[in-house]
């Protein structure tokens, strides 16, 4: 394939970005930005050029010859070699993001240990970047912008982008007054973390279906086109078209008499259907009375859409019934949460008011421990105050009660930040990594366990680290960790933040097997992040936890008794 200027300005242009990223000389930089603008505006290919025509260009000294020559013959050349092996491919990535030069992706990289996009992603959503010099609110809002709007144009979103299109999709229907029905299905309906297909289902024909399609031009690509797959023997027309240019949209077009069957077909995962077929004979029909009728007939209980997905759900059944799995409005409590004492958007008052407006009975205050100083992690001395502050909050607001808590970087020796003077008047204690991820799986799970061990240690944060989409989580193992804490009467967090949803749901079933219980956590770093437990009963829900085995849906008095017995 030729060679374009436009890619030769574009590969000079990044070495000009990781030279001052790395503090290089600034007229090499300076040299590099004016040869990439000069010959982005060059009419003619540099690739048809001979040596004496590059010789010609003014502006382009021998150097840049050996550059742009290198390039046109092997797609890049010395100096953007010897750059790129000492810069981590994500901060490379970051250096794309609007908003942000060179010189703050070195100090985000540098001082925060930002290394990719979605890292920098959550450091906004947790208000980190405000305390960096010349940084800002304002600045952390815009790049929080800019890369939202990157990871909703990948093929695969998360569960809330995918959701709200869905969402403002049927309310565009009903305001149409269309004749059919339209109903979420597939992953949407099985509330995944990771969508990689929209899809809905119309009793709409084609026609009407593709007209109301062509006029939500805010929503969709214009391009549709027409698929079938089969589902269980049952063939399925489909038209299909792309939300943000990227991610798949199918809409399953159906009839009254068939809805309910084929919002069951295409709801449920193909494993799912494939145990079904395989164990249990299930056939497909094209009229069906409910979804619930077509698990009786096959003598089984019925599955919410949740559990309908990786075969899982089936060693759930006890006694031919499957037990009732925990609710939004089970949660009695919000544990792990910020305030403006270290990262927070919201004055600790502020959280708590909230808290109790939307009628919770506690608040566990967990903002960062001194380690995380890029958080701006308290100190012994902001404990105390934080802590008296908490005393005076919770007569003011009685009954409503404010534990006070910490998240504890657990760390790189698995240690607990601070010393046992300290620890001991925490009433619960969020252990969490936050630095030197880079771990392989046996460190990763000898620094987990050794926390867990730590009889300080009330709840597991984040297990393994991860932020979808964007950073694997450390790989443990997971089995060893969750028998720890089984061990130990340690509690495993969900994080509820859609980025994280750590603890995978996979292992919620082991770890209910196991007694250990899960506290479904915002994580929130301000008031609105309560409402990400909405996200976290979703998942907790796919793994098949109950309240009984849900910590925070334990009563103020409960959970007083039980963090006093694990503190004795």
């Amino acid at each position: 394939m030729e060679i374009t200027n436009r890619q030769i300005a574009k590969a000079f242009r990044l070495v000009s970005q990781l030279m001052e990223l790395h503090e290089e000389n600034p007229f090499k930089v300076r040299s590099l930005q004016n040869a990439a603008f000069k010959i982005e505006k060059i009419g003619v290919p540099l690739s048809e050029m001979d040596v004496t025509e590059l010789a010609s260009i003014e502006g382009i000294g021998k150097g840049l010859q050996t550059k742009i020559t290198d390039f046109i013959t092997r797609g890049s050349f010395t100096d953007l070699d010897e750059l790129a092996a000492r810069t981590p491919m994500g901060v490379v990535e970051m250096l794309s993001i609007k908003g942000i030069g060179p010189k703050k992706v070195g100090q985000l990289w540098k001082e925060l240990e930002i290394e990719s996009v979605g890292e920098l992603l959550y450091a906004c959503n947790e208000n980190r970047l405000v305390s960096l010099k010349g940084f800002g609110e304002k600045t952390q809002k815009a790049i929080q912008a800019s890369i939202e709007f990157r990871i909703s144009n990948s093929s695969s979103c998360l569960f809330p982008i995918a959701e709200q299109f869905s969402l403002q999709l049927k309310e565009k229907f009903a305001e149409e007054k269309l004749s059919g029905r339209l109903e979420l299905t597939g992953q949407i309906r099985r509330r995944c973390e990771v969508i990689t297909s929209i899809d809905l289902l119309t009793t709409c024909d084609e026609k009407e279906m593709t007209a109301f399609l062509l006029k939500q031009e805010e929503l969709i690509e214009q391009t549709i086109e027409k698929h079938s797959v089969e589902i269980c023997g049952r063939e399925l027309e489909y038209i299909q078209t792309l939300y943000d240019g990227k991610i798949q949209v199918r809409i399953f077009l159906t009839t009254n008499d068939a809805f309910t069957s084929d919002l069951f077909l295409t709801t449920s995962s193909d494993h799912h259907l494939e145990i079904l077929k395989t164990n249990y004979n299930f056939k497909s029909k094209t009229k069906t009375e409910s979804e619930s009728s077509i698990y009786s007939e096959l003598n089984l209980p019925y599955f919410i859409p949740e559990l309908r997905e990786e075969g899982t759900e089936f060693t759930l059944i006890k006694n031919n019934a499957l037990p009732e799995l925990v609710e939004l409005n089970d949660l009695r409590g919000i544990l792990h949460n910020h305030s403006t004492y270290s990262d927070g958007n919201h004055s600790l008052k502020e959280m708590a008011e909230y808290c109790k407006e939307l009628g919770f009975e506690y608040l566990g205050m967990c903002d960062h421990s001194k380690s995380a100083f890029y958080a701006n992690g308290l100190k012994e001395e902001a404990v105390i105050k934080q802590q008296a502050e908490i005393d005076k909050l919770n007569i003011a607001l009685s009954p409503f009660k404010i534990f006070k808590g910490i998240e504890s970087d657990i760390l790189f020796n698995g240690e607990l930040d601070y010393n046992e003077s300290i620890l001991k008047n925490f009433d619960f204690i969020v252990a969490s990594i936050h630095s030197n991820l880079k771990m392989d799986k046996a460190k990763a799970t000898q620094r987990l366990i050794k926390a867990i061990e730590n009889p300080f240690t009330t709840i597991l944060g984040h297990p393994t680290g991860r932020l979808l989409l964007s950073r694997p989580g450390y790989e443990i193992d997971h089995a060893k960790v969750i028998d720890a804490c089984a061990e130990n009467g340690v509690s495993i967090e969900l994080n509820a933040n859609p980025y994280r949803l750590d603890i995978d749901w996979r292992w919620i079933s082991y770890a209910v097997e196991r007694n250990v219980m899960i506290s479904i956590n915002p994580d929130a770093h301000r008031k609105e992040g309560y409402h990400d437990m909405y996200y976290g009963v979703g998942v907790a829900r796919k793994g098949g936890l109950t309240r009984s085995m849900t910590l925070n849906a334990l009563s103020l008095e409960a959970i007083e008794k039980k963090f006093a017995e694990r503190k004795r």
